[in-house]
């Protein structure tokens, strides 16, 4: 599978005119190569040519990650310093400074990317968006089987923080439910925002001692991690009587997401999905409550290419994975937000939940 993704890079960087890819310990590390070598301040680089690969590598490393690569090590000890290391495996790579176009890890330490610049002044530096980033949003089979298998999870962890609700229990109670169901099934969770009332307004709200009381709504976002891909969803309910507004905004947003699943599919510029959210939107007059873009892309890490926003041009292609999930949010009232992810196969989105998005009833 690596030397495929690696024959697919060399592709990519063909056509994008890119002479060297540079890699640092990160997610990027683990889908190009499998690998995710201890992170310290020790540089720890992939270099990738049309030609050659290899990996700039402490010494006080190589031997725990020499079972995971056939690639080449070019080790420096703690004494020397990496950089005639670096410069022997530029060498083998056979690319100097000047016109040399690099594309860099973007989420790799700065001092690890300087290195590398260092060592090829004059170079034309880009990030990974154009390469490796660009070759992630095209999940595979095995990549598919995986996203679909936690987010089928992610439904029963759903039901689970719906079915805690209770008069006077915590968010944070709420979140434990979810985080206890993750445990039992063999999966991590990444993240459980549980929103009660008016906390649900706040897009990124930090689960709290906040107490439920009837009447009201409830948000939960939840995503967990179970053979190293995530899940991540949205559901709206009410514990007791709906609060005035919320069927409203419920339909409001149910229509949303069916217009941007409608317009997604490969060949469609990102900006046209959440267009055709926003537009829904809008028009039923929440326009400014809807606040954040449509979408981003899923696969090892939870955020990451393609990202729906209202100024994308990245044109949407087979394989790609990301969230449909357009909110409005009341200010001391209540916020809803519906989230799906969804995969470009054929010439549609398909949903990976299988969680019907229908508000959820909990008697007070």
């Amino acid at each position: 599978m690596y030397e495929e993704r690696m024959a697919r890079l060399r592709e990519r960087m063909a056509e994008t005119g890119t002479d060297l890819v540079v890699v640092g310990p990160s997610s990027h590390l683990v889908w190009l190569a499998g690998m995710s070598p201890h992170g310290d301040e020790r540089p720890v680089l992939l270099i990738v040519a049309k030609d050659h690969a290899g990996f700039l590598m402490p010494a006080l490393n190589a031997d725990s990650q020499r079972p995971f690569t056939k690639l080449p090590f070019y080790p420096w000890a703690d004494a020397d310093g990496p950089q005639a290391a670096l410069s022997q495996l530029l060498a083998d790579c056979d690319v100097k400074g000047g016109n040399v176009s690099i594309a860099l890890d973007e989420t790799m330490r700065a001092d690890f990317a300087l290195l590398a610049l260092d060592a090829l002044p004059g170079a034309k530096r880009s990030f990974l968006n154009d390469t490796v980033s660009f070759l992630r949003g095209q999940k595979d089979e095995a990549e598919y089987a995986l996203l679909k298998m936690n987010a089928v999870l992610n439904d029963g962890a759903m039901r689970a923080g719906f079915a805690a609700l209770r008069e006077g229990v915590t968010e944070l109670e709420v979140a434990q439910a979810i985080r206890d169901f993750y445990a039992a099934n063999g999966a991590k969770p990444e993240f459980t925002s549980v929103c009660f009332g008016e906390n649900g307004a706040f897009p990124h709200h930090h689960t709290g001692d906040r107490k439920l009381k009837a009447n009201e709504a409830v948000l939960i976002d939840i995503g967990g991690r179970k053979d190293g891909y995530p899940s991540d969803m949205t559901r709206v309910g009410v514990f007791g009587d709906k609060p005035e507004g919320f069927d409203e905004v419920h339909g409001v947003l149910e229509r949303a997401v069916q217009a941007a699943i409608a317009a997604a599919r490969p060949g469609v510029a990102a900006k046209e999905v959440d267009k055709a959210a926003r537009d829904v939107i809008t028009a039923a007059g929440y326009g400014p409550n809807f606040l954040h873009r449509t979408g981003h892309g899923l696969g090892i890490d939870i955020h990451e290419q393609p990202y729906i926003t209202g100024t994308s041009e990245t044109v949407l292609v087979d394989g790609n994975v990301f969230s449909i999930e357009p909110g409005i949010y009341l200010q001391g009232r209540f916020g809803l937000r519906l989230e799906e992810i969804v995969i470009l196969r054929g010439n549609r989105a398909e949903v990976l939940s299988d969680l019907p998005r229908e508000a959820f009833l909990v008697k007070a």
